[in-house]
């Protein structure tokens, strides 16, 4: 059995859509990170589809599970408390034979959602089938004033009450009557956000499900027959509430559907904000998400020229989606409608959209569906739909991304070995799947490839080429006497650079040997620096091993901070940071230098800032201890950095470097000591050595 399908000639609309120059296709700048990042994708659409072990039998246990994951990455597991909703109605308008209630709830206590009830003036007998109207990114501002974006959609509300439905428009976190954000990490440097675990989708989410509450309690809104549909973000925000909420009984999600592909490949990421997505811990595609509707009635519907929901991604989200229906004999649920156009209201969308609402929630034949008349006209002025004439002094909406998902609470003292034993192994279990889930295993090769060896000055300068994966290149310089091989060296201390020290570093021992570094323009020799290094080699014998991670040191990522924004945008999307990559490149060199022939010499980790925060990490997961880390303003929290998903709902960064501690010595330089009491009052209650952690001033030995 197929599915319902509103699509002419696929193929020619992309074409047509790229040669209009509406291919959303963004390049990274780099052949390495693009075929990375293709790579994952593939590796994660070939993972097994929507539909793997999928079938009618199972359904209901297996839908149920991924139900709960989803909850998860928007930060809705636990659930939080369905507390009183304390609506209220500040208003009312009546014109045409339409009525407008204007009121607001909460959906938690101070988290306010501004809203406007759509009603037939004379509605009739028995209760109305209703629509959940959620709305996309329009700004809707007058005379300083936010009106809400739930005006800039009022014909919309209009047209379902004219045509007997109750159609409740909610407003939107960021674009309501109280300005709350959606572009944390688009734009406003809150990369902490994906530790936290938190994205405003999971708001959105909420705030829906807490409409659909309010809607049931109405008297005029058969809670049998409830739809919901939106269009761009509020798209995004249809499929969300429609997987999770199984009182919907048909979506149509409309321009903010499209494939994982689309997103990280084809680039469609960087026209988004955050609130278009989950934090995607389980590393799924988007037919997934949709799927989680089957078998209740979906329509996919979408315009042929949309740059930031481009056709091809959406079909590719259709067709996985269509294969769960199938399996579950639904097919005729499923629905895709496209039209020409592009990302805009448009009044075929709008009339696709009306057309499978009403077949689906009052059963009207397809023939009698296709002779509604009625016109989405603005019967209201914007300004008359505003709900607040003075914003409420209690809400929370402008910094709920604080509250909303919990941080770890702050971990207690252990009272004993077990008890510390217990704490860890919670951690490293919450560490291992909720941020490192995106790691490739462990048996992953590395390789590690000479380009350069020369002796100068009585030291010997070694280049390496590391393939920590196969489509990623770090590079390691190592620097240590002249005539010594690994194996006869005392130490080594592997640097983990950031950008800036890989400009300092280029400025001492690399003037020595030009030849390991053509093409790179050197900066004036530190001469004093110099000379202290080749000093030490002299007299330790001593390996200083220098490391690059991805997006650093001689082959960066990019200069523009907001490029590079987006390219780590796309790593969140396949279930990865940056940062928590970066901790993996860190591991496989760890392994790479021992099996290069340093074997069981001690190694130390040298880091500063959020990159030392990688390195204690590091070190957690190294399959050999290291024997010190010497770290240099290592940041008092995962929110200064680094970021790895959903760390903070685990613990935070004094947690971790206590982790540490308990196999290698640590040497914090520069740190104020009441930012890592726990990790010296638990050093003392566990009997630890009184040199296993050590706070020293900035530069101290």
């Amino acid at each position: 059995m197929h599915a319902s399908v509103i699509i002419v000639g696929l193929s020619l609309l992309v074409s047509v859509a790229r040669a209009a120059g509406n291919d959303p296709r963004r390049e990274l700048g780099s052949g390495e990170l693009e075929a990375y990042f293709a790579k994952r994708v593939a590796e994660l659409e070939g993972r097994g589809s929507a539909a793997a072990g999928v079938d009618a039998e199972s359904w209901g246990v297996e839908s149920q599970r991924r139900r709960e994951q989803l909850a998860e990455m928007l930060g809705l597991r636990p659930e939080p408390p369905r507390t009183d909703l304390r609506a209220v109605v500040t208003g009312v308008l009546e014109r045409d034979g339409v009525r407008v209630e204007k009121l607001h709830f909460q959906s938690r206590p101070g988290l306010y959602v501004t809203a406007n009830l759509y009603l037939p003036a004379q509605p009739g007998p028995g209760r109305l089938p209703t629509v959940l109207y959620v709305c996309g990114h329009a700004k809707m501002v007058e005379n300083g004033i936010s009106l809400g974006n739930k005006t800039g959609y009022l014909h919309h509300g209009v047209w379902f009450a004219r045509n007997g439905y109750a159609c409740l428009m909610v407003d939107t976190l960021q674009l309501g009557e109280i300005q709350g954000v959606h572009h944390g990490t688009f734009s406003e440097g809150r990369w902490w956000w994906y530790a936290r675990g938190y994205t405003p989708a999971g708001v959105e989410a909420w705030n829906s499900i807490r409409a659909l509450d309010y809607l049931c309690s109405r008297p005029e809104v058969d809670p049998e027959r409830l739809g919901i549909t939106g269009r761009s973000g509020g798209g995004a925000y249809s499929w969300w509430v429609a997987a999770l909420d199984e009182r919907v009984k048909v979506a149509v999600p409309v321009a903010g559907i499209v494939s994982l592909r689309g997103h990280v490949v084809d680039g469609c990421v960087e026209g988004h904000c955050d609130c278009m997505y989950a934090v995607n811990t389980y590393r799924w595609d988007f037919d997934r998400v949709a799927s989680l509707v089957a078998p209740r009635a979906l329509l996919l519907s979408n315009t042929d020229k949309d740059p930031i929901f481009p056709v091809d991604g959406v079909y590719a989200t259709y067709r996985g989606t269509r294969e769960v229906y199938e399996r579950l004999g639904a097919g005729p649920a499923l629905g895709l409608n496209i039209e020409e156009g592009p990302h805009k209201d448009i009044e075929p969308l709008r009339t696709a959209a009306f057309h499978w609402i009403d077949r689906h929630l009052r059963g009207t034949e397809i023939a009698d569906s296709l002779k509604v008349s009625a016109r989405a006209e603005r019967l209201f002025e914007p300004r008359e739909l505003r709900v607040f004439q003075a914003l409420p002094t209690d809400e929370v909406n402008t910094a709920i991304d604080e509250t909303f998902v919990a941080a770890a609470p702050a971990p207690e003292i252990p009272a004993s070995a077990e008890a510390w034993k217990k704490s860890v192994s919670s951690w490293r279990g919450a560490v291992e799947t909720g941020s490192f889930g995106g790691w490739p295993g462990r048996s992953t090769a590395v390789g590690m490839e000479r380009m350069f060896r020369e002796e100068k000055a009585g030291v010997r300068m070694e280049v390496f080429k590391l393939r920590t994966e196969p489509e990623v290149t770090c590079s390691l310089h190592v620097v240590h006497r002249a005539g010594l091989e690994w194996a006869d060296l005392d130490l080594l201390v592997l640097n983990v650079l950031t950008e800036e020290e890989w400009n300092e570093f280029l400025s001492h021992v690399p003037s020595k040997f030009p030849g390991a570094f053509a093409g790179t323009k050197l900066p004036a020799v530190d001469a004093e620096q110099m000379e202290a290094e080749l000093k030490m080699h002299a007299t330790f014998k001593w390996g200083m091993a220098y490391l690059c991670v991805r997006g650093l040191g001689p082959n960066p990522w990019s200069h523009d901070p907001k490029k590079r924004g987006q390219i780590e945008r796309r790593f969140t999307l396949i279930g990865q940071t940056a940062d928590g990559m970066r901790v993996w490149d860190l591991l496989q060199t760890i392994r790479a230098v021992r099996q290069a022939g340093l074997g069981e010499k001690p190694l130390w980790l040298q880091a500063s800032g959020p990159m030392a925060g990688n390195a204690v990490y590091a070190s957690i997961w190294s399959e050999k201890p290291v024997a010190r880390l010497d770290l240099h303003g290592l940041p008092k929290g995962h929110r200064e950095g680094p970021i790895y998903l959903n760390v903070l709902k685990a613990g935070d960064l004094p947690f971790a470097l206590t982790v540490a501690a308990e196999r290698s010595l640590v040497r914090l330089y520069g740190a104020d000591p009441a930012d890592w009491t726990y990790v010296t009052k638990t050093a003392q209650a566990l009997g630890w050595p009184a040199k296993q952690v050590e706070l020293r001033a900035k530069g101290g030995g």
